[in-house]
């Protein structure tokens, strides 16, 4: 896998960037393959920094967000040139 995949990536946005560091913190800490990224400008969140991570570890991400209480602005999918929210948990 590599940037050619990107598109299929998800997106992780937050409204807070002390979240977003706890969070990619946190998935690296139990090894998923994620990137920091540049929040796209679609996605209207109150932080500049988003995590890609790849679509077969949704369950896993959600059920961190759960048990760690990170606090997100969504998950989204990029379809054409917009990006959809698939969860917010």
């Amino acid at each position: 896998m590599g940037s050619s995949h990107v598109s299929e990536e998800l997106v992780m946005a937050f409204d807070s960037t002390q979240q977003a560091l706890r969070a990619e913190m946190l998935m690296e800490y139990v090894g998923l393959d994620i990137d920091t990224c540049p929040t796209p400008k679609e996605i209207t969140a109150g932080c500049a920094l988003s995590i890609q991570f790849h679509p077969d570890d949704l369950e896993q991400v959600k059920s961190l967000i759960a048990t760690e209480h990170i606090e997100i602005k969504g998950i989204f999918h990029k379809q054409g040139a917009e990006y959809i929210i698939i969860s917010i948990t």
